[in-house]
C-alpha cells in the first residue's frame, strides 16, 4: 500500500507540472459550464440529470487524454525498466497509476458540485438523482480511465495509447445501436456491453447491482490486463 500511495503521489504531481492536466481542466469547466446554462435556460427544471448525461460524453475525449502518457511515457524514456526493477510490485504500480488518474479526474470534476448548490438557489431538486448521477459519472469516468491505462501499457506512443483509447471507448459507447441490426446472442452481448445502457439509469435515481457489477468488471478486467502486459513485459 505504501508503494502505490507513493507512486499516486508521485504521478499526481507530474499531472500538476504538465500543462495536458490545466489544458483538459479547463476545456472541460468551459464546456461543462455552457451545457449547465444552456440546459437549465432550455428547460427551466432543477435537475442535472441532462447535464451529466453530456458530461459522460465529454469523458471520451478527455479521459485518453488524462490516460494515454501513464505507462506509454515510462515506456518511452526508459524509466519503465527502473519502476520494474525496484522493489514495486507490478500490482502495485498499476494502482498507483489509475489511483493518480482518478484523483485528477475527481477534482476536475468536483468545481461542476457548484451546480447543484445553484439549482437549490432557484429550485428544490430531488437529491437522489444528484448523488446517484455523480456517483454514475464516477464509475463511468473510473472505467473509461481504466480502459486508457491498459491501452498505455501496450505502446510506447501517447497519441497511439489515446486514440486506442478512444477507440475503445466509442465502441463501448455504440454498441447499443447493434441491438437493432443483430439479433440474438451477439445482440444480447452487444446491449450488455452497452455503456448508455448502465450509465442512463443514474441520473434519473437509479442504482442498479447489474450497472454497479458492469462498471466495476471493466475497472477490474482492465487493471488485471494492464498487469498482465507489465509482467509480459518484464520477461522480454
Amino acid at each position: 500500500m505504501t508503494n502505490t500511495l507513493a507512486i499516486a503521489q508521485r504521478e499526481l504531481k507530474t499531472y500538476f507540472v504538465s500543462p495536458i492536466a490545466y489544458v483538459v481542466a479547463t476545456l472541460f469547466l468551459v464546456m461543462a459550464g455552457y451545457l449547465f446554462s444552456a440546459i437549465l435556460y432550455s428547460t427551466q427544471e432543477a435537475t442535472l440529470r441532462y447535464l451529466l448525461g453530456n458530461v459522460s460524453v465529454i469523458f471520451l475525449f478527455i479521459t485518453p487524454a488524462l490516460s494515454m502518457r501513464l505507462l506509454a511515457e515510462e515506456q518511452r524514456s526508459g524509466t519503465i525498466e527502473l519502476l520494474l526493477t525496484n522493489p514495486v510490485r507490478d500490482v502495485e504500480l498499476v494502482l498507483g497509476k489509475y489511483l493518480a488518474s482518478v484523483l485528477m479526474l475527481l477534482a476536475t470534476l468536483a468545481p461542476t458540485l457548484y451546480y447543484p448548490l445553484v439549482l437549490s438557489l432557484y429550485g428544490s431538486p430531488d437529491q437522489g438523482p444528484l448523488l446517484s448521477g455523480y456517483l454514475g459519472v464516477a464509475l463511468l469516468g473510473a472505467a473509461f480511465l481504466a480502459v486508457g491505462l491498459l491501452a498505455s501499457s501496450l505502446t510506447q506512443n501517447q497519441i497511439v495509447a489515446a486514440v486506442l483509447t478512444f477507440g475503445v471507448l466509442l465502441l463501448l459507447w455504440l454498441s447499443d445501436a447493434l441491438t437493432g441490426i443483430v439479433r440474438g446472442p451477439v445482440g444480447d452481448l452487444a446491449r450488455y456491453l452497452s455503456v448508455n445502457g448502465h450509465f442512463n439509469d443514474f441520473p434519473r435515481g437509479v442504482i442498479s447491482t447489474t450497472d454497479l457489477i458492469y462498471f466495476l468488471s471493466i475497472i477490474a478486467a482492465c487493471l488485471f490486463l494492464t498487469v498482465v502486459a507489465l509482467q509480459t513485459r518484464r520477461w522480454r
